[in-house]
């Protein structure tokens, strides 16, 4: 009787290990599947003015490149575009320089759980794709409807509003999917963006505090 109890409790007991490797190897596949979800960049925009793979939306085409990457919900971004974006759009238009804005997210934890600055990049990318010509005006009404820090920024339907307003009616319902809305955050990770505005001349990255502004001055005066 005593060899047949502990045979029982031998098998209880690999029946308990068993049970606890297969809780493991879920949980394991469960961190996999979260870690997968949350690197996922989702479908990549595509169009006239779109790179794919560096999440570039560009204008002219200049020997010198002016790369801007820029969070929709950051106010030094809005300040940025007010002083210099003329000046930037004016060079590339002259052909003077091939201006590139890459619209990426890094502030969704100022937008009360929204998600706000991935929407309205992916709402960039949207209208970059549908209406090449309308992505400037589109770009400037966002700035000039930029919600505060800490607010819940606009909603879909107001996004999709404002393409409307300019022109890129088609891009409506790419916006109300969230079509693009994964693809300022892969952007901001893939060119290791901490923060914004982040400005680039001919793949140089510009220190701003340090007053390497000038190096961009220089190419679009």
């Amino acid at each position: 009787m005593a060899a047949a109890a502990q045979r029982k409790n031998n098998w209880f007991a690999i029946g308990i290990s068993i049970a606890v490797v297969v809780v493991l190897v879920a949980l394991g596949a469960v961190v996999v599947y979260l870690n997968n979800q949350a690197n996922d960049a989702g479908p990549a925009p595509k169009g006239d003015i779109i790179n794919s793979e560096t999440g570039a939306i560009s204008f002219g085409d200049g020997d010198d490149t002016v790369a801007v990457y820029v969070d929709f919900m950051c106010p030094i971004c809005n300040d940025f575009e007010q002083q210099y974006g003329e000046a930037l759009q004016q060079a590339a238009e002259d052909g003077k320089i091939t201006l590139e804005y890459h619209p990426i997210s890094i502030l969704d934890r100022f937008s009360q759980g929204t998600e706000y600055s991935s929407r309205s990049a992916g709402a960039v990318f949207c209208v970059a794709e549908d209406a090449p010509d309308k992505t400037l005006k589109y770009m400037e009404s966002l700035f000039t409807n930029q919600p505060a820090e800490n607010t819940s920024g606009l909603t879909d339907d107001q996004l999709a509003d404002y393409a409307k307003e300019v022109g890129a009616d088609g891009a409506a319902s790419c916006i109300a999917d969230g079509t693009y809305s994964k693809w300022g955050v892969a952007q901001a990770k893939q060119h290791e963006i901490a923060g914004t505005p982040t400005v680039e001349v001919n793949g140089k990255r510009l220190d701003l505090q340090k007053g390497e502004l000038q190096e961009m001055l220089d190419v679009i005066s």
